[in-house]
């Protein structure tokens, strides 16, 4: 699972749009946010959102961090002129939250309604199973009360129906228990459905018989795009953390994923580093990456990423050039190799000849350059057609001058990254 990252205001618009599908009766919220950046028509957006023009509203960043209102990031109950004068003042300003300093880049508005009690909720999947956190604290003090915090396990295969929610809640919810029992079995099943890897509404509000959700945190599993992309919105995505701008090749490799249901991810680490991990699946690229930092090459590691989900020959292909591209524009400045590790697990339904096609292209692209930072290639691969993919990739490597070892799914993984790390 790659658990990514989205802004709250797309959040709020899946909430709006899908949360009534697993809630009888609805919670009465009605998606009015926007989001704005250096690019916004003002007039339009006023035009086309009625609404800003006639309440009270609420603004803060939208970037993917939290604390905003300890940070004095959130403006409140103010007219629409103000909110764009606060927003405007602030924005392309850098600026430091915590730890981090970044650009502020974009905003979400939405309407400042007058409420009752603020509560916590947040869902997390966990490798034992999905988790429930509850608490009558919510807001900008939870973390400060994390004993009062409820929490309430769901059985992986039972599922929330086999979980006595109600009798679960605290007590003290009062008159407001049946509603609040209502939304948080809702919300689970929202978040099972639309394969949400975390999601956190800190806080949400009681107005009247609606719940209003004021602040929220949501990551997806972005492996499950291929099935619910369509929920999400065709406007999803995932930004790069706030103080963190993506590098040209990284921007490239986002396209790349975008274009395909297949997986094709890219961080860079250190782009002169010597350990150059090209893996397909999630579950192996944290394997072999563990190993390379296990073994003291942390440092080294130049990448973490994965292609996946039976990417063509072409998207292969593409991929492959761009970590070459990086692999070979510089040599160690003392001499030592560089280890392109082509590695993976034993594949379900990725075509091993297929995308080992694409990386024997890229390989004859830059063999010359390849050779000028004295590559050493090691390979360890298993799944359909892997006979013929190992094949052809030796011979290729062989006829252009490329030191190659060759293995499949019965050389164990972490023993190929030793391999590979003995001729750093």
């Amino acid at each position: 699972m790659a658990q990514r990252g989205i802004r709250e205001y797309h959040g709020k618009k899946m909430l709006a749009r899908h949360l009534g599908e697993y809630l009888s009766g609805g919670i009465g919220y009605d998606g009015k946010i926007v989001l704005v950046d250096e690019k916004t028509d003002w007039k339009q957006l006023r035009t086309d959102n009625p609404w800003l023009g006639s309440m009270p509203l609420v603004a803060k960043p939208d970037q993917l961090f939290g604390k905003r209102g300890k940070h004095g990031l959130v403006l409140v109950n103010k007219n629409f002129d103000e909110t764009k004068a606060w927003i405007m003042e602030r924005m392309g300003k850098t600026t430091k939250v915590g730890e981090t300093t970044g650009t502020l880049t974009h905003f979400l508005i939405e309407p400042c309604i007058p409420h009752e009690s603020e509560y916590y909720v947040a869902i997390k999947s966990t490798a034992e199973g999905d988790v429930i956190y509850f608490s009558l604290e919510g807001g900008i003090n939870v973390e400060e009360n994390w004993e009062k915090v409820v929490q309430i396990p769901v059985p992986v295969l039972a599922g929330i129906d086999a979980v006595d929610v109600e009798k679960a809640l605290p007590p003290a919810l009062g008159k407001n228990k049946k509603l609040v029992t209502k939304f948080v079995i809702g919300l689970y099943k929202y978040f099972a459905a639309l394969h949400f890897a975390y999601l956190e509404i800190n806080p949400f509000a009681i107005a009247g018989e609606s719940i209003i959700p004021l602040d929220m945190v949501a990551k997806l599993d972005d492996t499950a795009e291929f099935c619910a992309a369509k929920f999400w919105g065709d406007d999803i995505e995932f930004p790069a953390a706030f103080g963190r701008t993506l590098t040209p090749e990284e921007q490239k490799v986002r396209e790349l994923d975008a274009m395909s249901g297949a997986s094709l991810k890219m961080t860079l680490l250190n782009p002169d580093g010597l350990v150059w991990n090209m893996v397909a699946g999630g579950g192996a690229s944290v394997i072999f990456a563990d190993t390379v930092c296990d073994l003291g090459y942390a440092k080294e590691l130049a990448f973490y990423g994965e292609y996946s989900g039976d990417p063509s020959t072409q998207l292969t292909y593409e991929y492959a050039k761009v970590v070459m591209d990086l692999m070979t524009r510089k040599p160690d400045p003392q001499g030592r190799p560089k280890c392109l590790i082509i590695g993976g697990g034993i594949a379900n339904f990725t075509d091993v000849a297929k995308t080992f096609t694409g990386i024997i292209m890229a390989l004859k692209e830059f063999a010359k350059k390849l050779q000028a930072v004295n590559a050493r290639i090691f390979v360890r691969r298993g799944g359909p057609n892997y006979h013929e993919g190992l094949a052809k990739i030796k011979a290729a490597a062989t006829e252009l001058g490329l030191p190659i070892e060759v293995h499949g799914p019965d050389y164990h993984m972490t023993r190929v990254v030793r391999d590979a790390l003995q001729t750093a």
